[in-house]
Order: C-alpha cells, then structure tokens, then sequence
C-alpha cells in the first residue's frame, strides 16, 4: 500500500492559511454583500414611506383645490341665478370660463333629477350622472371626492353642492391623471409613479405612468398576477424584483378598482455595491497570492475593517449618517470605505431634499409653518419655568396692489426681499424668521417678553420705511404685526399663533402697525367669526334691506335725490349697523355679491318710482373692492337694461381711500361706468390725502364734502375754511357739492349761503323706507329749501 507523502508543516502551515484566506474572504464577501443589500433595500424602503407621505398630501392638496374651484363656482350669484332660470347659454360659457380659470379638464353641472345638464367635454350631458354615489356622499361630507372613469379616462372628480339655500345642483370639478401628473408627481417626491384602473371583471389598465414604455407591461403583470398583495411592516410590498414597489388604493366607485403604484428602483442604489462585489473579488485573489508570506497581517487587516463597515452599513441602514465609514492603510478596503461613504452622502442627500420640500419656503427659502410650527413646540417642551418666548406675525398690506399692477414676479420679489430684511433685522441665533404663506410672515423670539418683542417689531417696521425698489419699480412696504408672549398669552402653539394672529388683525383695522395680544380680543374674535359666518348667509336668506336719504337741493332741483343706504336685520341680533359688517365683507371678498345686490334692488326701486311718475335719482356707494372688479361695469349695464333705468338716474359714489389705494384700476373702471351714462361722486372727500387738482384725472360729477367737517363748521372757524375753499374750487372744476352731516339749521344756513348745492343728514331725514319716500314726495312733504330759504321742512 504506497504511502501518502508525509506534507511539511511550511506547507501545512502555507495550507491552513490559505484556507483560512479563502474563508476570511469569502465570509467579508458575503457579510459585506448581504449587509449593503439589505442596507440599500431598507434605505429605499424608508424613501418610498416617505414619498408615499408627500404623494398623499398632493393629492389631497388637489382634491382641496378642485373643491375649493368648485365652491367658488357654486357661490357666484350669477351662476346660480342662471341655473335657476334654465339659461343654458350662460350655464355652459360660465363652465367654460371657470374651467379654464381653475385648470380644470372636466366642469360638469348635475340637476336634483340626477341628470348632467351641461359639461365641457359633452360626453354625458342630458344623461344620468354616472356616480350617485359620490353625490349622496356630498350630501353627508360637502365636497366629497374619488377618482372616477370617464370614457376609459381617469379623472380626479370633486363634487359640491349649488345652494340657495338649499341644493338646487350639483357642480363637479375634474383633473385628468395622465403622463403629465405622473411625471409632477415624480418631480415632487423623486418616485415612479403609476395609476392603474380596473371596471369589475375586466383586466387592469394601466392610466398614466413615468416608467418606460418597456417596463409598462411588465407592470401590468405583476398587478395582475397579485405579486404586490403581501406587504411588510412598512406597508411596502414584499415582493422586490428591479425596484421596491407600495401601492396605494385610491377612492373610487364600487364597481371600479383604482390604485396608484410607487416604486423605487434598486439599480441607482445598488450600484455602489455592485462596484463593492468587484474590489472584494480582486482583494481575494490578491490575498491568496501573498498569503503565504501575509497571511497574518491580510488576516488581521481585512477582518477587523470588514466588521466596522459592516457595523456602518447597519447604522446606515437605522438612519445614522453622521459617522463616516472607517478607514484603513489596506487600499482595498479604504476604497471600500469610500464607497460607503458615496452611498451614504448620496442618501443622506436624497433625504436632505426631501425634507427641504417638506420644510422650507421654495421662494424665500425660509422655514415654512410646518418647520416653524415643529421649532415652536420644541421651545416649549423643553421650556424651563420663568422663561418666556415671543411669537409675532406680521403681514403685508396691500400686497394683493403690488401683484394686481406690477404683476406677480415683482410681488414675489418683494416677498424674497422681506423675508431677506427680516433675518438681518431679527439675527439673533436661536431666532426663527418664517413665511407662513402669502405675505404672512412670522419670528419667534426665544427668551424674549412683550417689550423685547415690541422693539422687534418696532425695528422692523422702521426697516420696511425704506422704498425698496423691484426690477425698476419703487414699492412701499408697510405691515401690521400682532404679538402673543408665552406664558401669558398662551402654554402651547396653537393658542400663541392664534392670539398673534388676532392681534395682528387688530393692528391692520386699526392702523397701528403692532398691537400685543390682550384678552380682551378674545370675544371680540368669536364674534367677528360668528359675524363672518352668519354673513355669507344674509343674501341668501333675504336678510339685507335698504334705506333711503333724501339728499336735499340748496338751488334749483333737476328731481328728487336720494341716497341707498344698505342695513342687515340678523335674526338673532337685530339690525345690525354697515360699520360693523361691511369691513368684513371687504377683507373676505364677500362684498361684491353685497353690492351686487345693493344694485339691484337700488335700480330696480328707481325704476319703479320713475314708472310711477316720480322723479327720483339715486346714489349707491361702491367699495374698493368693487372698483378691482373688471366685471362691474359689464354688470351694471345688465342691471340698467333689465329693469329699464337710465343710467343718468343713477350716482354711484366711491370714498376718496378707495380711488387712491389703486389709481390706475380706479380709473379704467370709472371711465367705463361714466361710458354708459352714470354719475360719479367723491364720498366722504377730505378724509384722505388727495387734492382737488388730483381729482381732476378723474370723470367726477359730483363731491360730498365729509361730516366731519359739516358738523364742526359753526364752531371751528378751520372747518370752516375748509368747507367753504372745497366748495369754490368744486364749482371751478364744474362739480356739484353735496354736504353730509347736516343737523341744526344754523348748519344749514350757512352751507346755503356758501353756495353749496346739497344737503344730507338728520336735520332733514334720517333714512326711511322706499314706500315712505314716496308717499312724501305724492304728499308733498320732500325736504325743500330755495336760495330765500323758503319752504324747509325738516322730516324726522
């Protein structure tokens, strides 16, 4: 029997360490591989949670604005009032037009019966609205939402009901989801999206998608063949091929299946341990070639780098990108560490960008209200007892001038140079300046009190005096600020944001630039938002009514004048005066459907005095608002056609603040209403900063000279002055000089003897009803004086 030659130990020796090479390699290779894998799939999985999160809160922003676009539309007096009267005509421009103004691919309009009356595309009108059920959800929720099939499309539908004040329709708002959503969708939260649709018992299909035209069907596979159905603990699909997959269910009709697929790919991220496989290979067969004569030091120097980077790729994988990668004097393995090190900043940049969107202000760069929201509850939770902290809002006025006549790019210049001044002006390091939205800004002071943050304030407003100047453009800046200080204002940030932000209202309506949060604002808010709320009830519910002032002749008489003063009788708190609901009318917007109904009543009452005989001339006050609507004109001229009132019967009268708060728009509108043969007239003139050689610009009929100055006028010899040097420069400039505030007949007298034309206030009439107006002007008991002063009948 041979032998088996006897190996020496060199060679043994030579053997064993080979081996224990080889092994040493190939368990760094597999532990190294095994670890980055499961690093990168667990790192992908968390980004896809977190863009799935972003990807929810855009759709639901969507849905919010096409039911935001919807109510809009359903609110609009001319719409439901066309809606009432059958008018196809404007039903279908009105849906056109609002279409085009929301973005919007698809207006549908749904009567009680269930049936489309009108939509854009005229795929379904005079048939039944084909998801009831979405309408009885509105019924219950107002705006309800789903995405729908239409034709084989997808849209993304939000219905609400027309009310007036009960449903009299149903308006639906719609936004295909096509390629060019998926693709913003991808753009916004760095994913592959894909929507798909399936009508009971047919095949899914695939709606819109990012992926590549090849990968599309191989998609629909996996969606068909169920692989997605079991998910991890994250909510992610288990099943992982060439990306990590989550689905997501989106609301939809019974009959139909409707889900959004996102998906991460693995190529990117795997790629850097695609390149790691490569260098371990070589650093194998490179270690088993000098093993012989390093076996000892390959051991110990591989081993021990092997085990940190594998400890890196598990910190990496728990969120951890702080420690960099080890390195080492083996070359191998320190480019081993850089690859880690690429991957992990290339992670960690991923998720920087992320959380930039979800945390800062894409144009100012500042913190948005969630990230300043996140600071504030942090102060306070780690707050120490006798600290205290300032919060102060800050919002332009008059910004909405600055986009309306310079445009939007200037208005956003403005906000970045605000935002700008305001890190310099508040520096301090634990400070936060952020944009809220809009033009609302907000600073919180750490370690501050009320007069810390009132010199804040005070030095921030003394920065904005400075013009800034905007691509060519000089704008001044003003604001109003509202300070809330913890802990006398409130222990938690909704109650300190809440407070700042009453107060800062009541520095805007009271013009006094920073006001400190006082409890005594707190019914003061509750009642102003129960008044907003009960008023864009009052059209609705008939609740509005008018009342008529004479307006008496000094001279000769050309008819008898008369002033609409609108009231509202609020069923639980009586009659309530214009000065306490009209300025929130004009600060919602909700004053255009007041004065749209101020003027029809107005004209429609002046038309029936003039049909009975009567000669009457009526004035109706605008807002400033109304002169910013380019569709005024166009709807007064309805109004007078209507109700066949000649336009020379009708004054409107606009405040002096009002024309100047935008002179340009004031006076495109003005000459397009003085175009269809109305009179204008100065209100309350002498209570602005305007002169009488400004006012030439502008097509005036008439000025009335502000009570204040009337009923100080017998006792203040500068009243007088005043009084007397507007009328002689008003006659000059060719107008008629209305006086309001008359009530004492020495007042009276002397307004007669100065040449004024007219007189208005309480020594005459206080304002009465139509029907009264005119049984005195049939039973000769119109308020009358001559130049002799004869025949003055005071009428209270």
């Amino acid at each position: 029997m041979p032998t088996i030659p006897a190996l020496s130990l060199q060679t043994r020796i030579l053997a064993l360490f080979l081996l224990l090479i080889v092994v040493v390699q190939v368990g760094g290779f597999v532990l190294v591989n095994t670890a980055g894998v499961t690093a990168a799939r667990t790192t992908i999985g968390e980004q896809l949670v977190a863009g799935a999160r972003i990807f929810d809160r855009l759709l639901e922003q969507d849905k919010q604005r096409l039911a935001q676009g919807a109510r809009l539309l359903s609110a609009d007096y001319a719409f439901r009032e066309a809606i009432s009267t059958g008018d196809r005509n404007t039903i279908d421009s009105v849906l056109a037009n609002h279409s085009k103004r929301a973005d919007a691919d698809l207006m549908m309009l749904v009567g009680l019966d269930g049936r489309v009356t009108a939509d854009t595309l005229d795929v379904a009108t005079g048939n039944l609205f084909g998801f009831p059920r979405l309408i009885a959800r509105a019924q219950a929720e107002q705006p309800a939402s789903a995405m729908v099939l239409l034709r084989g499309q997808l849209y993304q539908l939000a219905i609400v009901p027309v009310l007036a004040p009960l449903p009299i329709a149903w308006v639906a708002m719609g936004s295909s989801v096509n390629d060019a959503v998926a693709k913003d969708l991808n753009r916004l939260t760095r994913l592959q999206v894909s929507f798909l649709s399936r009508q009971s018992g047919d095949t899914w299909q695939l709606q819109a998608s990012t992926l590549p035209d090849g990968e599309r069907a191989a998609l629909l596979r996996d969606i068909a063949a169920e692989r997605f159905a079991a998910v991890d603990e994250n909510g992610n699909a288990a099943f992982i091929e060439h990306a990590v997959t989550r689905v997501v269910t989106l609301p939809g009709r019974s009959d139909e299946s409707v889900v959004a697929v996102l998906q991460e790919p693995l190529d990117a991220a795997l790629e850097p341990f695609r390149n790691l496989q490569r260098q371990l290979a070589w650093i194998s067969a490179v270690a088993v070639l000098v093993s012989i004569v390093a076996s000892a030091l390959i051991a110990r120097g591989v081993a021990r780098p092997v085990r940190e980077l594998a400890n890196a790729a598990r910190r990496i994988a728990g969120g951890d990108y702080t420690a960099a990668p080890p390195k080492s004097r083996t070359v191998e393995i320190d480019e081993l560490a850089t690859s880690f090190q690429t991957m992990q900043d290339g992670i960690a940049s991923r998720e920087f960008r992320i959380m930039d969107l979800a945390y800062r202000d894409p144009l100012t760069r500042l913190p948005n209200r969630a990230l300043f929201g996140d600071r504030l509850d942090e102060w306070l939770r780690t707050a120490m007892p006798g600290e205290h902290a300032a919060v102060l809002l800050m919002d332009l006025d008059h910004f909405k001038f600055v986009n309306e006549t310079l445009g939007h790019a200037i208005g956003d210049l403005l906000l970045t140079d605000v935002g700008a001044l305001l890190g310099t002006v508040v520096n301090g390091q634990q400070n936060t300046v952020a944009r809220l939205g809009g033009d609302e800004f907000a600073v919180l002071l750490p370690a501050h009190g009320a007069a810390d943050a009132q010199r804040a304030a005070a030095a921030i407003l003394q920065a904005l005096e400075a013009p800034m100047t905007l691509s060519g453009h000089q704008v001044d800046v003003r604001a109003s600020m509202g300070i809330a200080v913890y802990p006398e204002h409130g222990r938690d940030a909704s109650t300190l944001l809440r407070h700042a932000d009453v107060a800062m209202y009541a520095a805007k309506a009271n013009h006094l630039g920073v006001v400190v949060w006082d409890g005594r604002y707190a019914q003061h808010g509750a009642d102003r938002l129960s008044l907003m709320s009960d008023l864009r009830k009052a059209v609705d519910n008939n609740e509005l009514m008018l009342l008529y002032q004479p307006k008496v002749a000094l001279g000769v008489a050309d008819g008898n004048h008369v002033e609409a003063l609108v009231r509202w009788q609020h069923p639980t708190r009586g009659l309530v005066p214009p000065a306490e609901f009209i300025p929130f009318a004009e600060q919602t917007g909700f004053i255009r459907a007041i004065t749209q109904w101020v003027l029809a009543h107005a004209v429609a009452q002046c038309a029936a005095w003039r049909a009975e005989g009567l000669q009457m001339h009526v004035s109706i006050n605008l807002s400033a608002r109304d002169l910013m609507d380019a569709e005024l004109p166009d709807r007064f001229s309805a109004l007078l056609e209507l109700h066949g009132c000649a336009a020379r019967w009708i004054t409107l009268e606009i405040t002096e603040s009002a024309i100047f708060d935008d002179i340009g728009h004031a006076i495109e509108g003005l000459r397009r209403l003085t175009a269809l043969g109305t009179k204008i007239s100065i209100d309350d003139y002498g209570t602005g900063y305007s002169s009488l050689a400004y006012l030439r610009r502008l097509p005036l009929h008439e000025l009335k000279i502000d009570k204040s100055f009337i009923m100080g006028m017998t006792r203040d010899a500068s009243d007088l002055v005043i009084v007397r040097s507007t009328i002689d420069l008003a006659h000059n400039m060719g107008l008629v000089v209305v006086a309001e505030g008359v009530e004492d007949e020495a007042t009276f007298d002397r307004l007669r003897a100065l040449g004024c034309d007219m007189a208005q206030g309480y020594l005459m009439s206080r304002p009465v009803a139509a029907a009264e107006i005119a049984a005195r002007v049939r039973g000769e008991t119109w308020p009358r004086a001559g130049r002799e002063g004869v025949g003055l009948r005071r009428v209270v």
